[in-house]
């Protein structure tokens, strides 16, 4: 059984919803971040980015003090709002290749620790007691965190009929996507809502793994004072079929030691390999790997029939592990995937190409292209408390910043 309530959302005033919204600040180069800081003055950025961070002596409680006086700045001029009572809202992001919908609400503490609401990544405790500690200082979030609810034809054919209605906001964003958000607010359809999620045994978590980590901590240190609001974090839910998986590739500063000739011997062992020159090739199915060295493109084929412990393996199976279990840890040396600074990742939005520009630049020898995972792995990894290696998907929808605000 899962737990769903409503909340009194902070958001902004409908006229200025366009220019308050923002992408994840870690999406702005530092020639955009400085345009938009320059030039909006409603922007979202200059909550999370208050002017005088541009100093490299700010301490972090500082930092973190400045965003909650920014934000406060916003409630004051009126570019804020706070609703008057609990709602949970329907939102749908609308791109030029896909839609998605889902429902912002506050998702249950108790659920996470429970495993009502599955989780398939590591994370790193640093970075769990960062965002705990912004958390406490400002009093407030605004990213949710995405989880996926089985596909229910119900909520469906409910979801269908609520777009009839008038949205509180209709805006287009300046990376042609266009935002739709209704407000569910009525008794009759909140309760509805609770027992329709009531009837889901199961939640899984797509992205947001860090920031439901750090809720629960915070919950655990503060929960003495009596908040109700911390038993609970913001979460965008979306049927499984919704979300849109994609890989994240793999680039490598050197081969190890090895020549090309070497190395593609010793790969021979574990993949069929064909050279496919200069032809843009990306797998096309699982075990399918794609790779760039020395101005080739090559087909990798991995031999199943190798090894019989991966194919009765979730994990083993999984095309991340297999690349890092026979390439990246035995041939190229790399151990630690998060903090190895000869391996970067390129998400699989981006075009190969950027890939053979690295390479051929010289800074790296070699790339891999791998095929994205799909909903069910990442449920069966989930269901068995498996962990998904480091930068094994990128998934959307990812939810504007300053769209919705969950105070604390």
């Amino acid at each position: 059984m899962s737990k769903i309530i409503p909340f009194k959302a902070v958001r902004p005033t409908p006229d200025k919803v366009a220019l308050v919204t923002c992408r994840n600040y870690d999406d702005y180069s530092s020639a955009e971040l400085a345009a938009w800081l320059s030039f909006n003055p409603y922007s979202f950025l200059h909550v999370i980015h208050p002017a005088y961070m541009y100093s490299q002596k700010i301490t972090l409680d500082k930092r973190f003090k400045g965003v909650a006086h920014k934000y406060q700045d916003f409630k004051d001029d009126g570019v804020f709002m706070t609703e008057d009572k609990p709602a949970f809202f329907l939102y749908e992001i609308r791109t030029k290749a896909q839609s998605f919908i889902g429902i912002v609400a506050g998702t249950s503490i108790e659920d996470y620790k429970n495993n009502v609401i599955k989780k398939h990544e590591d994370t790193l405790q640093y970075r769990v007691e960062y965002f705990k500690d912004y958390l406490h200082q400002t009093g407030f979030n605004t990213e949710p965190v995405l989880i996926t609810y089985p596909d229910n034809a119900t909520l469906n054919s409910w979801i269908t009929e609520k777009k009839k209605s008038t949205p509180i906001y209709n805006y287009s964003t300046t990376n042609k996507e266009q935002h739709q958000l209704w407000k569910i607010e009525t008794e009759e359809e909140i309760n509805w809502l609770i027992q329709q999620f009531e009837n889901i045994p199961e939640l899984y978590i797509a992205d947001g793994h860090h920031r439901s980590a750090s809720a629960e901590l915070l919950y655990n240190e503060d929960q003495h004072l009596g908040n109700e609001n911390l038993n609970y974090f913001m979460s965008f839910l979306i049927a499984e079929s919704n979300v849109k998986i994609y890989e994240f590739n793999r680039i490598i500063r050197d081969l190890n030691g090895h020549s090309k000739d070497v190395f593609l011997e010793k790969l021979s062992e574990y993949f069929i390999i064909k050279d496919k020159e200069q032809e843009l090739w990306k797998p096309q199915s699982k075990f399918e790997f794609g790779m760039y060295l020395d101005g080739n493109f090559y087909a990798l084929f991995y031999k199943q029939g190798n090894n019989v412990n991966d194919e009765n393996s979730i994990l083993g199976n999984l095309d991340a592990q297999i690349l890092y279990d026979k390439v990246l840890q035995p041939l190229l040396g790399i151990e630690d995937l998060r903090n190895d600074e000869r391996i970067e990742y390129i998400p699989g939005k981006q075009s190969i190409l950027t890939i053979k520009e690295l390479v051929d630049e010289g800074e790296f020898e070699v790339g891999f292209m791998l095929y994205p995972s799909d909903i069910s792995e990442i449920k069966a990894l989930a269901d068995n408390n498996l962990i998904m290696p480091p930068k094994s998907t990128y998934i959307e929808p990812k939810f504007r910043s300053g769209l919705m605000v969950y105070e604390l």
